[in-house]
């Protein structure tokens, strides 16, 4: 067995298999040169920061072609395994295949090398994904931008990656947003740190997820594609935690409540 899980290409990989077994990344649409993107749904907005006990993530609900409101119950945080998660903003159906194919794969890794994939083999893959969707990305008809937050068992530490539409990956030590609404989310995220009461990493789960939910109200203050919390439609935002227990979503009646308290005006 080998020691270097990071090196996750052969035996163990999963898409590696499924190359052998005929099946290969959709490349770019031959005669295509241009498309109308209003066409195409996309998703945004999301975001993932550091507190006290590790990673929050959290999305709104709204996908949208061009300036079309096509659903507001998207579920842009993706579980991959029990200790990571991929954020999604860009094309949905692109992001969702690329969850499936890395759920699989770390799993396959896991049952064939009796042992769970690093955290830097994870990152690769999710890399390797996004350099092989280039040519859809450029096409405008695949373009994905997604953030990869992960908890390491064996360096008892949790990691964020902000991803580029060609693959390119950048670890985050504080906070990180993608998506139409993340300019107004970043900024705040970084005002927060610096100068607000404590810094990002020094608040609680419950501080952290209200937080997410104002600034996520707050871009939809400023952006039509970021869905705004509707309580009277139970729709909310999506929060998800990981910590050194795994991933933990919020659930419904618990939204329910933090976004009345984070709400509600002084």
């Amino acid at each position: 067995m080998s020691d270097k899980p990071e090196n996750f290409s052969g035996p163990g990989d999963f898409i590696d298999l499924l190359e052998r077994s005929g099946y290969s990344w959709p490349k770019a649409i031959a005669g295509l040169t241009a498309i109308d993107k209003a066409s195409v749904p996309q998703g945004t907005t999301v975001m993932a920061f550091h507190f006290k006990d590790g990673v929050i993530v959290a999305g709104d609900r709204r996908a949208t072609a061009g300036n079309a409101i096509m659903y507001e119950r998207c579920d842009k945080v993706i579980p991959i395994d029990d200790f990571s998660l991929m954020a999604i903003a860009g094309v949905p159906a692109t992001a969702f295949e690329m969850a499936r194919i890395l759920s699989h794969n770390f799993e396959y890794y896991r049952r064939s090398q009796l042992q769970p994939l690093s955290t830097e083999g994870k990152i690769r893959a999710l890399s390797k994904l996004l350099k092989d969707n280039m040519g859809l990305a450029m096409q405008g008809v695949g373009a994905v931008s997604p953030i990869f937050a992960s908890y390491d068992q064996r360096e008892a530490k949790p990691y964020i990656y902000f991803y580029d539409i060609l693959g390119a990956q950048f670890e985050i030590q504080t906070h990180t947003a993608t998506g139409s609404g993340s300019p107004v989310i970043r900024g705040i995220l970084e005002y927060e740190d610096l100068w607000g009461a404590q810094k990002l990493g020094q608040r609680t789960l419950k501080e952290a997820a209200q937080l997410a939910i104002r600034l996520l109200q707050t871009a939809g203050q400023f952006d039509s594609a970021t869905g705004q919390g509707r309580p009277e439609d139970k729709i909310y935002p999506v929060i998800a935690s990981i910590t050194d227990q795994g991933y933990r979503f919020m659930p419904e009646e618990e939204l329910a409540v933090l976004f009345q308290e984070s709400t509600k005006r002084k």
